[in-house]
């Protein structure tokens, strides 16, 4: 079996758990491909470096260890080429991961196949300015719509399939998957959805309302999203927490239905509100 790993080893705890992962992954006969940063640290002669672009490409099965930002960013990597991933909790949270960093030794049923195969939706995000296409993303939690550098709010107004959906005067919206929902959604008091779910909720972030609440939408419709900020405060784009990119004035972004569908490895039998009363509630 090829598996390709991946870590961020920007902490002492997770470079340990990185080393005893692919011991154990050898020792149960993987051929094994890293970065060239995790060929460098460990100098392990068992271990493939390539190229970080290729590392999705050349494996059978995805690794990442670390916390869910992550395993996020590897689970759409992995879902672009087809693959399917395994987290192991390297940080604080871990709701993505399937394995603690206590449970290496599960690793043996990842090898035998002895585990199901969690199957998420993702979302798109193109970007339009003057019917040019831009920017597309792909997200595994979210896309949000944010106010820029200052702190004045921003009008967002929202269609579904060409009808007005809602019109928000707010600090930013969360556009989230089943999978988002337990993220920043959550956090700006939005609700949490069942992964087996294929809709999108849409969540304001300090709305300037006493009634705005948030809304699930089917994920099969097309919304599409248009901005009005002053002139010195344009509106920023971030999908899954990574670099932020600043809407052009006059700009429209389509979410809908990503193509791509992340795959997560679950080794134990733990449910999804099993997995959410442990991580979320009596933590």
């Amino acid at each position: 079996m090829n598996i390709s790993v991946f870590s961020a080893l920007d902490t002492k705890e997770r470079s340990e758990i990185t080393h005893r992962v692919l011991s154990t992954l050898n020792s149960l006969g993987c051929r094994l491909y890293v970065s060239k940063r995790i060929k460098d640290e460990f100098a392990l002669s068992y271990c493939r470096a390539v190229p970080d672009g290729e590392l999705a490409q050349r494996c059978d099965i995805a690794v990442a260890i670390g916390g869910d930002g992550t395993i996020v960013k590897v689970a759409k990597n992995a879902a672009i080429n087809g693959k399917a991933v395994l987290g192991i909790n390297g940080g604080r949270l871990g709701f993505l991961s399937g394995l603690e960093k206590d449970e290496i030794s599960y690793l043996k049923k990842l090898v035998s196949g002895e585990y199901k195969i969690d199957e998420r939706i993702m979302l798109r995000a193109d970007v339009y300015k003057a019917d040019e296409l831009i920017r597309t993303y792909h997200s595994l939690n979210d896309v949000v719509f944010s106010r820029g550098d200052f702190n004045r709010l921003i009008d967002i107004q929202i269609d579904e399939n060409s009808r007005k959906l809602m019109n928000v005067r707010a600090d930013g919206v969360i556009f989230s998957t089943p999978t988002g929902s337990t993220a920043y959604s959550l956090a700006a008091g939005g609700p949490v959805l069942s992964p087996e779910l294929n809709c999108f909720v849409i969540t304001s972030i300090c709305a300037h309302s006493i009634t705005q609440r948030s809304i699930v939408v089917n994920s099969s419709g097309v919304l599409e999203v248009n901005i009005k900020s002053d002139v010195s405060n344009n509106a920023i784009l971030t999908s899954d927490g990574d670099k932020p990119f600043e809407i052009p004035e006059g700009a429209k972004t389509l979410v809908s239905l990503s193509p791509y569908t992340a795959r997560l490895i679950k080794i134990k039998p733990d449910n999804f509100y099993e997995i959410l009363t442990k991580k979320l509630i009596d933590r």
